[in-house]
């Protein structure tokens, strides 16, 4: 994928997509479709907002930033 500097954000930025309501995903990811945070609804067995993978599959798998995600700056907005 051949991004641009202005298309490519930090995990700051990515994580204020999320929360507005935006899937985003790294450059270098090639099984992961996009990242999304989900929040629970009264159906829910889940009490609190979470972020959630798609991979290319379809599948959905809970998530958690490595350190390596946190610091990186080629977030895209999906």
């Amino acid at each position: 994928m051949n991004i641009g500097k202005a298309n490519a954000m930090r995990f700051e930025d990515a994580l204020t997509q999320l929360r507005d309501g935006n899937a985003v995903k790294r450059v270098g990811w090639k099984n992961v479709a996009f990242i999304k945070l989900q929040r629970p609804n009264e159906m829910s067995k889940m009490t609190e907002p979470y972020i959630y993978a798609a991979d290319t599959q379809g599948k959905h798998v809970p998530w958690l930033a490595s350190q390596v995600d946190l610091f990186a700056e080629d977030w895209l907005k999906m």
